[in-house]
């Protein structure tokens, strides 16, 4: 017996969606199409086995009702990198501690050395590749000293602030505006990077999903639904997402491109297939969630980036400070597209380095038409 897509989809709740060319991309389904990359509703099953139904929310429980659900270290990340983003944006009215934001970094003795609100064993830094640990900690040390200058108007060649509306905004003397490319740039380093690299990775994904951690510790999970919820941690949405949508972080840019991308729907029901599917040791169905979620969620970045590019020229020669401003969040959703895996990525390292270097270092030099160009680097690609 088979059920039409209607059907099934009333069983299961949720479809894999992808892009591009459309087809049924589920491997369990009869008329499963290799080819396709977006599922197009089309897909058929033989009901006489139904192999596991997925939640309409974030929530998965034990055979004794014990949630096995647990992500509280990546919450911890997250609530982190919006402390430090509170106090970077203090730099548009007194001076910022550079010493203070790489305490917070690297939360120096378990509360960021008394500027977290709260207390915690993780850290953002330790997530960061090495490289990528200077490259922050010198974007601090560029926003610490161009807030030294927070009392004197931006322009080419001076730090300094500029207000557009009822937004202020502080600038080194390229126009830079630091608190989003480090914003941003963790947002890519650690939050991407960690869930569609290290726990979607076979590091992770290879290991035990048969016995519980702890129960005793009421740790009833195994070790691979740990680490896929993790990963969902790091996307940091509320468990029933998009019925609510976050104020920040990646949660909150799959709605701004939800309109083009339709990601929304199509993020979080990857993470709930696929965290039904593993736990009921469907691994293949696990790895075509894993395939999906990897591939929209970089296509957020670039959509992102090109979105802030379009902002940019048109607040280009009118509004400076949203000019800047939109420039800086660009760059920052350009250079996460670095971190996408080598198993779904669009754009080479080279590719990569090329579009990077489409951004000159002084964004008061820039024209519409470098601006364009970056788009279509971008656009080429996705």
């Amino acid at each position: 017996m088979k059920l039409t897509s209607i059907a099934i989809a009333a069983l299961l709740g949720i479809t894999f969606v992808s892009c591009k060319k459309k087809g049924c991309i589920d491997p369990t389904a009869v008329n499963y199409n290799s080819e396709a990359e977006k599922d197009d509703g089309s897909c058929e099953y033989d009901t006489n086995n139904p192999l596991y139904t997925a939640p309409s929310t974030y929530a998965f429980t034990d055979d004794n009702g014990n949630s096995t659900v647990s992500y509280s270290g990546q919450t911890d990340r997250l609530n982190q990198l919006r402390e430090m983003t509170v106090y970077m944006k203090t730099g548009i009215s007194t001076t910022v501690d550079a010493q203070i934001l790489k305490d917070m970094f690297e939360n120096a003795n378990g509360n960021g050395n008394g500027n977290f609100s709260f207390t915690s064993t993780k850290q953002l830094k330790d997530k960061c590749f090495s490289v990528d640990q200077t490259m922050f900690e010198g974007w601090m040390d560029d926003l610490a000293a161009a807030s030294a200058s927070f009392a004197s108007t931006a322009s080419d060649g001076q730090a300094g602030t500029l207000t557009s509306g009822t937004s202020t905004y502080l600038f080194d003397e390229n126009g830079v505006e630091h608190v989003q490319l480090i914003e941003k740039g963790l947002m890519g380093a650690v939050f991407l990077n960690q869930a569609l690299n290290v726990y979607f990775g076979s590091g992770k994904m290879d290991v035990d999903n048969t016995t519980a951690v702890d129960p005793g510790a009421g740790k009833y999970y195994t070790e691979m639904e740990h680490h896929w919820d993790e990963a969902f941690g790091y996307f940091g949405v509320d468990t029933d997402f998009p019925a609510n949508i976050p104020s920040d972080f990646w949660g909150k840019y799959c709605d701004k491109q939800d309109a083009t991308l339709s990601c929304n729907s199509d993020m979080m029901n990857n993470f709930l297939m696929g965290r039904a599917a593993l736990s009921a040791n469907v691994l293949t169905d696990r790895d075509a969630a894993i395939a999906a979620i990897r591939t929209e969620w970089e296509e957020i970045s670039a959509y992102q980036a090109m979105s802030y590019i379009d902002d940019a020229v048109g607040y280009f020669g009118s509004d400076n400070a949203k000019y800047l401003h939109a420039l800086s969040e660009a760059y920052a959703f350009a250079w996460n597209l670095r971190y996408a895996p080598v198993e779904t990525r669009r754009m080479s390292t080279a590719e990569h380095t090329s579009l990077m270097a489409l951004f000159n270092t002084n964004f008061w030099a820039m024209s519409v038409a470098d601006l364009n160009a970056i788009k279509s680097a971008i656009q080429a690609k996705f």
